[in-house]
């Protein structure tokens, strides 16, 4: 949610270089290659004197067993390592400013990449196991981004992984398709070769808020401190408490009807997909001088449909350049709630699935644990071995007219927000 690089990333994306095809043509404020030349621009006595610059995962398995390996995962998805090529373009890092790294040899980002689950050095180190309170020599597995954990946690449940859309509703959104070859979308991150699922490619998009977007938009209601204290009571998240409320009043399927002509575009830090546009803001419309906890159920109900509509946004562009789903496989804090993925089913216009798992962004990674260990011979293997459906959410043929309408509100509102940036 880091986006203090949008100026850098401008820059590069006006020069255009071919590295950027495989991030669906523009380059985000939130990709390391950006931040990185901030780093280098803003402090670049911290930029030089680093000894190496890790993604999360990386670090994380560097800590663990003393590996500077890269998994692929995230050097691919965000530092624009050409997985399909197996390198580093020196080009794009001299043309953009980060010619440093390449006159190391990207010693500093990563000269070892391999495939997530891949056992890492001899495993626990000695330090490491004591921190931890494991053994020494325990499997270390090369990691993957944790949304593209929860990715492997749950499109192997059902079919083949090309059928399903996983997407991970937490803070932000993030939606992840599989492909056997790749697909590219213009504002649509990717296609990344075995980012995520092995001999596969990857095209990933989201939200850069999504429940953060939800906590900031009830923020803003008069009834929303009376709320919160009702919700502590409970002791629950004030989202929770409010879709209880709202299932209180109708059902999942029927609770957009409790919203009236509120419509709300909730791009609060901006568009991450289809448009890759960092400066788009939210809109709200059809709020009256309602003060009530009502009001409030329906503000909250609007935003998570406005949610599913930016998703359904998503589903849309990837189907018109050639990546088509089936369904949509669900994880993430944010979208536990029965009726936010009702919600979601009826405004995406896909059945939506649940898997056994409560956390599958740790299933995925129990997954890689599986393989590093031997447990299991590769991860297309584990997926299927240790992924389960719990439920299925289908869209409401009652609602379809209504989201339908819903959803031409909501283009109709988002481009009213862009074309009135000319006026600021």
């Amino acid at each position: 949610m880091d986006h203090r690089a949008i100026g850098q990333a401008e820059r590069i994306n006006a020069q255009g270089h071919d590295v950027l095809k495989y991030v669906g043509g523009v380059i985000s404020p939130e990709m390391e290659t950006p931040k990185l030349l901030w780093l280098a621009e803003n402090k670049p006595e911290t930029f030089a004197a680093a000894w190496q610059f890790f993604d999360l995962a990386d670090y994380l398995t560097w800590r663990a067993s003393g590996s500077l390996a890269r998994s692929t995962c995230t050097v691919t998805c965000k530092w624009t390592y050409l997985a399909h090529e197996r390198r580093w373009d020196d080009s794009y890092f001299r043309q953009i400013g980060l010619g440093a790294l390449a006159d190391e040899g990207f010693t500093r980002i990563g000269t070892e990449i391999v495939e997530p689950g891949t056992r890492l050095a001899e495993g626990l180190t000695t330090k490491a196991a004591s921190d931890l309170g494991l053994v020494a020599g325990t499997a270390v597995g090369a990691g993957l981004i944790d949304a593209h954990a929860g990715g492997v946690g749950t499109v192997g449940a059902e079919g083949s992984p090309t059928d399903s859309l996983a997407y991970v509703f937490g803070t932000s959104s993030c939606t992840m398709t599989t492909t056997q070859n790749p697909v590219f979308v213009p504002g649509v991150w990717g296609p990344y070769f075995e980012a995520m699922v092995p001999d596969m490619w990857l095209n990933e998009g989201g939200q850069s808020a999504a429940g953060a977007a939800i906590d900031q938009l009830v923020a803003f209601h008069p009834a929303t401190a009376e709320a919160a204290a009702e919700a502590a009571k409970a002791g629950l998240p004030l989202p929770v408490w409010l879709a209880d409320r709202a299932l209180e009043k109708t059902t999942a399927s029927d609770a957009i009807s409790l919203v009236g002509e509120i419509h709300v575009v909730p791009e609060f830090l901006g568009n991450r997909a289809p448009f890759a546009d960092p400066h788009a803001r939210a809109v709200i419309a059809g709020l009256g001088m309602e003060r009530d906890l009502d009001s409030l159920i329906a503000l909250y109900v609007a935003g998570v449909a406005a949610i599913g509509y930016g998703l359904r946004q998503i589903i849309e562009t990837q189907a018109k350049n050639g990546a088509v789903v089936k369904q949509v496989v669900i994880s993430g804090g944010a979208g536990a709630h029965e009726l936010t993925r009702q919600i979601l089913a009826d405004a995406a216009g896909l059945p939506l699935v649940a898997t056994e798992a409560e956390e599958p962004v740790l299933l995925g990674s129990a997954i890689l644990a599986g393989v590093a260990s031997g447990r299991h011979p590769d991860m297309t293997g584990a997926m299927k071995a240790m992924t389960r459906i719990r439920q299925s959410y289908t869209p409401t043929p009652e609602t379809a007219a209504l989201h339908a309408c819903r959803f031409a509100g909501f283009e109709a509102l988002q481009q009213a927000g862009r074309a009135l940036r000319a006026y600021s």
